[in-house]
Parts: structure tokens; C-alpha cells; sequence
């Protein structure tokens, strides 16, 4: 019944803000609009269409809300006056009432906020779908008063969320049973990853979690700042961090004006993107532009400063390694290499033809290559990918939607800040040269390295281990000698060419190491 109520309340939100009318006069056919025109009978739809839009998604509650908040990066996809709205979305939903903030505090801390901090601002700095952020000042351990940011949750968000993702679910397992594509498209698989998301999102501890992990991992880059969190005041409902100070993304001319290089941080923007997927696997995953600023600090000048880490997307070694050669071989245009790198993944049926799956794929990418970011659509490839995808019957993998997001968010943030940007020069760079760390002498060593202290307790273990294995042997039928024989003889060859090889790695590892010294004394002296 949950589900009914909820379906009734989206149908009649649609009619109250009069989105069935944006959505009919949008198509260029007469009869439509006539239609559109009877339906908005009795109604009153003398708001912007932008503004209804907006109002009717915050009554939609946090799902739609994110839905907006991703649109609203998109002012390639959207008219202007309807981007410009849905920015509102990003730290401007309507906030909670700041006594039942303050409420939250004392709750998780069981302190008033007058004990926990030298003073809090009653009136929020920014309010989302989530949560909001009210500015204090705490008094830390060592008696300094410290500038910081408290976020506190938005009060019943779980049961609200629940209702959706349960008519997600819902409509999910339709389009898996009902639809021809629905094992492709994997709906019930791509909604349990947004629930786990946005579950993961109610938890604040997690996110301050997620944040200090990015901190480390961009602690040598130099191009972000993170903030602080401060772990005595940190509980599912309230963090209490660092406060940054800087300029929002979106805000070209202020920054401009304080003297930030735009084309430099378009530039460094992808050098983040890419570190964090590439070399972390751990990506922050919710980049619109409410999440962003630019620090205008003189030491710091032009750094991002990343917030709100909520929406964190992870990828394992393969996920990594599968993705990387993709971009490397389409930025050499080597589509044949894709369609393989598609056949071995699985992702594509084994029987799928190389030649027909490379033609495909160059019809789609070729014409947007050598073309600045202005005149080209990450969102448009994606669609045209997705049209070549339903031919070949290539499976939706759910761990990669979010990726798919946040790379759409990039590309509008970088539009924004460059329209002139060569993405593809500058990502080659980046993903040769990792390419290049994960299949050269220093990634051997590594993981020799890392396999070290395993294989210095197994070594002791095999005597004992091989008398084991050749007394089970010595058990066995008569009638599978042979072919026993013939599997640990082909084993036994697997394992000296390994030992061979980690033999040879090793000797030419100390050669190495001598020759540089060598050169090196040489050199001195």
C-alpha cells in the first residue's frame, strides 16, 4: 500500500507543478500541445517552468533531489533557464529548522552546544538533500579555538528514502521480467548499488571516514584540500570538520577576478579525476558544483577544495586494470583492442564478431576526436554507446554506474571552467604513464614486496606439505596413476618456470642495482 501512496503522491506532484505540461510542449508535434493546453486548464502554471521544476523535485524528497542536482551540471542537455534553477539544488533546498539541528547535536554528544562549542551560528550555510551545515566555533583539545563546519542530518530521511527505493525496486523488477533487455540492463543490480549509495550517505560517520581516506590519498598531489575531521565530535547524525574558506566552482568571474589560472584548474581537475580512479580505485562520487570550491588564499591559490564525501565510488584491481586499457587503447584509436578488451571482460558474448563490435565502436568515437571540449558531448558518446551496446548485447555492470555519473559531472564542470579543453590530450598522458607502472620493474617489486611475508611462512610449510601430498598420493587407485603422474609432472614444470622467471627477475633486479652504483662511483669520481 506504501507503494500505491507513494506512486499516487509522484502522479499528483507531476499534475500540481505541471510537468506533464514541460513535458508535452516540448515535442514539436501541434497535437500534443493541444493537449498540453487542455490538461493545464484550471491549473496555475504562471511559474517559470524552470522554478516548477525545481519546487516539484524538492517535494519529491532526496532522490529526486540528486536526480536534479546531476541535471543541473548538464547545460548542454538543458535550456539555460532550467540549468540555472536546478543549481539551486546543489546547497540551496529549503533547510530544516535550525532548534531540531541543534537538537541532533545535544542528542549525539549528550553535551548542550554551548559545552561543545565557543559559538554556533543558528542559521545554516548551506542546506541539501541530505543534510545541512551550520558554521561554530569549537575549542579543541588543547584549548585553541578552531573555525569548523558542523553537518548535521535532515530528521526521518530513512523512512522517506525507503518508500522510493522500494518503488524503485518495484518498477526494477517489471523491466527484468517484463522487458526483452531487462538481463542486459541489470535494473534490480544498478538499484541495490544506489541503495547501498545513498544508505551509506545517512551514515556521517562513514563519510568523515571517507574523507580522511581521501585526504591521505591527495596528501602528495598538491591540487586538493580536504578537511579535517574532528573524531571527538563525529556520530551518525553530526560531523563537525575543518571549515574551508574558498570560492564555489561556478563562480567564474570571482574567481577570474582573484587571479585563479581557469584553464590550469580544468587541467588539474582531470589530473584529480583520473588519480583517484586510477591509482586509488576510491573516487568521490557526488561533483556537482555545491561540492567544489577553489581556494583564492595566496599559499593555496587555485587548489580544489572537495566537500561533502557521502557518495564515495570504489573499483577493485581488475575494475582498474579493465578500464584503463579501454581509455588507452581509444585514445590510440585502437578500437580493434577495445571490442577485444569488451570480448574478454565477458561483457560481450564470446561469439561476438572483433571486426563488427570495432566498426561499431568507430562510428561512435571517431567523429569526436581532436575537438576541444565545447564542440563534443561525453552525455552524446554515452547515448550512442549505449544504442551500439543494445545490438551487440553488452551487459550493464552496476559497480560502474557511478563512474558513469561522476564522469558526466566532469565533463559539465570542465565545460564550465574551459570550453576549450582537449580532454583527450590531456588524459593520454596520465593513463600511458600508468599503464606503464603497472606492468614495469617497480610494480614486480612491489608485489613481490607485498607476497613476501606469505611466502616466508609457506617455505618452512613444504617439506611437511609435499610428505602429505605424496602420502594421499601413494593412496589412490592404481588405475589413475598415470594420469596423476602426468598432472604433477605438468605442475611441476608450471612451478620451475616460475621459479625460473622470479630467478631471472631477481639476478637482473641486483644487476641493476650494481650498474647504478657503479655509474655512480664513476661519476664521482
Amino acid at each position: 500500500m506504501s507503494r500505491i501512496y507513494r506512486s499516487v503522491f509522484i502522479v499528483w506532484i507531476v499534475f500540481r507543478y505541471g510537468l506533464d505540461e514541460l513535458v508535452l510542449t516540448s515535442f514539436n508535434k501541434r497535437w500534443l500541445r493541444v493537449i498540453a493546453r487542455i490538461l493545464s486548464v484550471g491549473r496555475d502554471l504562471r511559474a517559470p517552468r524552470g522554478q516548477r521544476l525545481r519546487e516539484a523535485l524538492e517535494r519529491l524528497g532526496p532522490i529526486f533531489v540528486k536526480f536534479g542536482q546531476v541535471l543541473s551540471t548538464r547545460r548542454d542537455l538543458l535550456p539555460l533557464d532550467i540549468a540555472d534553477e536546478l543549481a539551486h539544488l546543489q546547497d540551496r533546498v529549503p533547510p530544516f529548522d535550525s532548534s531540531v539541528a541543534v537538537a541532533t547535536i545535544e542528542r549525539a554528544f549528550r553535551k548542550s552546544v554551548g559545552e561543545i562549542f565557543v559559538s554556533f551560528e543558528q542559521i545554516p550555510e548551506a542546506s541539501a538533500s541530505i543534510a545541512q551545515v551550520h558554521f561554530a566555533v569549537l575549542k579543541d583539545r588543547n584549548g585553541r579555538h578552531q573555525d569548523v563546519a558542523v553537518k548535521v542530518l535532515r530528521p526521518n530521511m530513512r523512512p522517506a528514502i525507503e518508500k522510493d527505493l522500494s518503488l524503485m525496486r518495484m518498477m526494477a523488477g517489471w523491466v527484468e521480467n517484463l522487458s526483452s533487455e531487462g538481463k542486459r540492463l541489470k535494473p534490480l543490480e544498478v538499484v541495490a548499488e544506489f541503495d547501498k549509495y545513498l544508505h551509506d550517505e545517512l551514515d556521517l560517520v562513514r563519510e568523515a571516514a571517507n574523507a580522511a581516506q581521501l585526504r591521505r590519498n591527495m596528501e602528495g598531489l598538491n591540487l586538493v584540500l580536504i578537511p579535517q575531521m574532528y573524531w571527538d565530535y563525529c556520530a551518525t547524525e553530526v560531523i563537525v570538520m575543518e571549515r574551508m574558506v574558498g570560492v564555489p566552482i561556478n563562480q567564474r568571474e570571482r574567481l577570474v577576478a582573484a587571479g585563479v589560472d581557469m584553464k590550469q584548474l580544468a587541467r588539474d581537475g582531470v589530473t584529480i579525476f583520473f588519480t583517484q580512479v586510477f591509482n586509488d580505485g576510491f573516487f568521490h562520487a557526488d561533483m556537482h558544483p555545491g561540492n567544489i570550491q577553489v581556494s583564492v588564499a595566496p599559499a593555496t591559490l587555485g587548489r580544489y577544495i572537495s566537500l561533502d564525501f557521502g557518495i564515495i565510488g570504489t573499483l577493485t584491481e581488475s575494475d582498474k586494470e579493465y578500464l584503463a586499457q579501454n581509455f588507452a587503447a581509444f585514445f590510440r584509436r585502437d578500437y580493434k583492442r577495445v571490442a577485444e578488451l569488451h570480448i574478454e571482460s565477458g561483457w560481450v558474448p564470446p561469439s561476438t564478431r572483433v571486426d563488427e563490435l570495432e566498426s561499431a565502436i568507430r562510428s561512435v568515437c571517431e567523429p569526436y576526436f581532436d575537438r576541444p571540449l565545447k564542440e563534443i558531448s561525453l552525455g552524446m558518446i554515452l547515448m550512442r554507446l549505449f544504442q551500439t551496446s543494445r545490438r551487440f548485447h553488452v551487459e550493464i555492470q552496476p559497480q560502474l554506474v557511478l563512474l558513469q555519473k561522476t564522469l558526466l559531472n566532469i565533463e559539465g564542470l570542465g565545460r564550465d571552467l574551459d570550453p576549450d579543453l582537449d580532454l583527450w590530450s590531456t588524459s593520454k598522458p596520465f593513463l600511458e604513464k600508468w599503464m606503464l607502472e603497472q606492468v614495469g620493474p617497480q610494480k614486480l617489486v612491489e608485489q613481490l614486496r607485498a607476497e613476501a611475508p606469505r611466502y616466508a611462512k609457506l617455505l618452512p610449510e613444504l617439506p611437511r606439505l609435499l610428505y602429505d601430498f605424496l602420502k594421499a598420493g601413494a593412496s589412490r587407485p592404481r588405475a589413475d596413476d598415470q594420469q596423476y603422474l602426468r598432472e604433477l609432472l605438468i605442475e611441476q614444470r608450471r612451478t620451475n618456470k616460475l621459479l625460473q622467471a622470479l630467478m631471472y627477475c631477481g639476478i637482473g633486479f641486483l644487476i641493476g642495482l650494481i650498474a647504478v652504483q657503479v655509474v655512480l662511483r664513476l661519476g664521482i669520481s
